[in-house]
């Protein structure tokens, strides 16, 4: 790494509940941090969607900040909330299915910042998790939003086969302020590593920093 070019992420995920409105603190949270997120220079990416996806959106186009959402219209989905066209994005980049969506979402983030939410949260986080593990060293970080993260990975090291760098790829927070905090404070300890690639396809370099 050029010393003379300290790292940087580029692009910060939001991942969180898609039924969020903006009289909830979730929201607004969300909002917030990807306030501050826009205001350090990084590029908001979201699903396109509702929720957490519109508040991160909004936070970021609040301060002239630049969005990328990631979306796709399910023909057979029975409980989707689609594409929100209250989502002011800069870009668009339509997939065919929500597995593509959220390798893509993965794909786009150099960090992930997580909320609460439902079935469609869990599964990108276990994804993000499970890729963080697998490229351990050159992974990409999570930064868990919310208190109540703490009782998730309490019960996650009781009853699941955990290995010990599972617990170093994430930060849990509970304000927008230490959310900011744990992004620069991932990108300094990325910074301090010697981080040449190993030789990988593209696809698998797509997943690392």
């Amino acid at each position: 790494m050029d010393a003379a070019k300290p790292f940087k992420f580029r692009r910060v995920a939001f991942l969180g509940y898609s039924t969020a409105v903006p009289q909830e603190k979730l929201y607004k949270d969300a909002e917030e941090t990807a306030k501050l997120v826009a205001e350090a220079g990084y590029v908001v990416v979201n699903g396109g969607g509702y929720g957490i996806m519109e508040a991160s959106s909004r936070g970021a186009k609040s301060v002239g900040g630049h969005v990328i959402g990631v979306t796709f219209e399910p023909k057979g989905a029975t409980v989707f909330e689609g594409r929100n066209p209250n989502n002011p994005m800069d870009q668009e980049i339509s997939v065919p299915n929500y597995v593509k969506r959220t390798l893509k979402l993965l794909e786009l983030g150099d960090i992930y910042v997580i909320y609460n939410g439902g079935t469609g949260t869990i599964s990108e986080f276990g994804m993000a998790w499970g890729l963080a593990r697998l490229y351990f060293g050159h992974h990409k970080p999570l930064v868990l939003f919310g208190a109540f993260w703490e009782e998730i990975i309490l019960t996650f090291k009781k009853h699941m086969l955990m290995r010990p760098e599972e617990f170093l790829v994430y930060r849990i927070v509970d304000t927008p302020k230490q959310a900011m905090d744990a992004i620069q404070t991932f990108e300094g300890e990325v910074a301090k590593n010697d981080h040449v690639h190993y030789e990988v396809t593209p696809d698998e370099k797509a997943f690392t920093i």
